[in-house]
């Protein structure tokens, strides 16, 4: 389990540096790896993580301007809405997931008129 929490712990900081590039897709990649093992151990932050991963990927898309962007961005931000009140006081790795979340936000803000 120690070298799933290094893992994580990495991917969380690699994210955060890629979503402060605006390296979205890749900013998703990273964490998704670290999610996996999350998932088939069905970890309580898994949930937590997949909603951060949604959320790189929202930025993505307005990034890529895909077509139908607004649609696209509600609704994949939904998975992070949907689960960032799992990041609280007292879970592992609190500060990274916290700073994660604090990042999203930032984002969303940046992105407002997508959310409207």
């Amino acid at each position: 389990m120690l070298a799933m929490n290094d893992d994580l712990e990495g991917a969380l900081k690699a994210y955060m540096k890629l979503l402060d590039e605006e390296e979205y897709f890749e900013a998703h990649e990273v964490l998704e790896e670290a999610w996996h093992p999350l998932r088939l151990k069905k970890h309580p932050l898994a949930n937590l993580a997949k909603g951060l991963i949604n959320g790189a990927i929202t930025f993505e898309h307005i990034k890529r301007n895909r077509a139908n962007v607004k649609n696209k961005a509600q609704r994949v931000i939904a998975s992070y809405e949907r689960h960032k009140h799992l990041c609280v006081e007292g879970i592992e790795y609190y500060v990274f997931f916290d700073e994660a979340c604090q990042k999203i936000e930032i984002l969303k803000h940046k992105h407002s008129e997508m959310f409207t």
